[in-house]
């Protein structure tokens, strides 16, 4: 009996087909056509109003000149000027003070509140849902309504602690030492539902495969939440710290409408004082010069958080 074998047929890769000039032509064309507002929208808003700025910053930009139409370069005057001015060195402060502590309540307080939201217990969407109205809520209104809240007179806060029998004449927001203090704890109030949904949503992404592993090793609830829940959550703590930082330091309505950067300067922030030099005494050189500084802060903290960003993907 004889066996015949069969060579293997040796199979010829088939070449791609290769689309015409002409697709590949319209294909790139509608590319750029849906690239090409969005960089105009960039250009125009975003980065003309910033080379203003910043070419605003060393002339003599004043109502005069504005009118007359000539607004001559002065150097580095205006930087100079707003150096030496004791208010911005008190602005810079007010504003370390206020952007650290709202953001070490919202986060602490938004994070207590999501790991809450977690355990499953009637009435809870209903209850999350209602944090959340804060955060829905305009800051100028936000302000107006918590300046008559905390009023030393007739703010509901104080009538509430002289019923208990407590001090019912704290000046909230008239006393230079606790002027600022009551805008933190306004400020906290206001960012807490952001934070909270933020971190919800990040905790909702942990698998609970982890949490039962770590329960059969017996892991206490802290040591779980410190092991398991916060090295998984790291990468959203940093998009609502950066976020929330670069939401924060430069936060204007709601100081002006809580105490216009008073008593005595004590609320006074780099917001607020950009808004002064250029609104109130009409000096927009020098308001240019803190819009600018304001503008760097943030570009540093944007940078931080992409560097944090491609270092997590990697």
């Amino acid at each position: 009996m004889t066996t015949t074998t069969t060579a293997p047929v040796a199979r010829t890769a088939v070449p791609a087909p290769v689309k015409p000039r002409g697709a590949r032509g319209r294909r790139t064309l509608s590319q750029w056509g849906f690239l090409v507002p969005a960089v105009a929208f960039m250009l125009l808003f975003f980065g003309y109003p910033l080379v203003r700025n910043v070419v605003m910053s060393f002339q003599d930009f004043s109502p005069s000149t504005f009118f007359d139409g000539r607004s001559p370069f002065n150097g580095t005057d205006n930087w100079s000027k707003v150096f030496h001015d004791d208010l911005f060195g008190k602005a810079l402060w007010h504003t370390i003070v206020f952007t650290v502590g709202s953001l070490i309540g919202q986060f602490g307080i938004g994070l207590a509140l999501a790991v809450f939201f977690t355990k499953k217990f009637p009435l809870g969407g209903v209850l999350r849902a209602l944090i959340l109205l804060p955060w829905l809520v305009p800051m100028v209104v936000s302000g107006i309504v918590w300046r008559r809240i905390l009023d030393q007179d007739t703010g509901v806060l104080n009538s509430f602690f002289d019923t208990l029998g407590l001090a019912g004449h704290t000046p909230w927001l008239t006393s230079p030492g606790m002027a600022l203090f009551s805008v933190i704890l306004v400020n906290i109030w206001i960012g807490i539902p952001f934070n909270m949904v933020i971190l919800y949503g990040g905790l909702q992404e942990i698998p609970k495969e982890l949490y039962e592993a770590a329960s059969l090793d017996g892991a206490s609830a802290w040591r779980t939440f410190r092991s398991v829940t916060l090295p998984l959550l790291k990468p959203v703590v940093t998009v609502v710290l950066v976020l929330g930082f670069m939401s924060t330091v430069k936060i204007l309505d709601l100081i002006l409408a809580l105490t216009d950067g008073g008593p005595a300067d004590s609320t006074q922030t780099l917001g607020t004082l950009t808004y002064q030099n250029s609104f109130v005494q009409l000096d927009f050189g020098a308001g240019a010069v803190v819009g600018n500084i304001l503008i760097l802060i943030s570009a540093v903290f944007a940078v931080f958080y992409l560097r944090a960003n491609r270092s997590e993907g990697k």
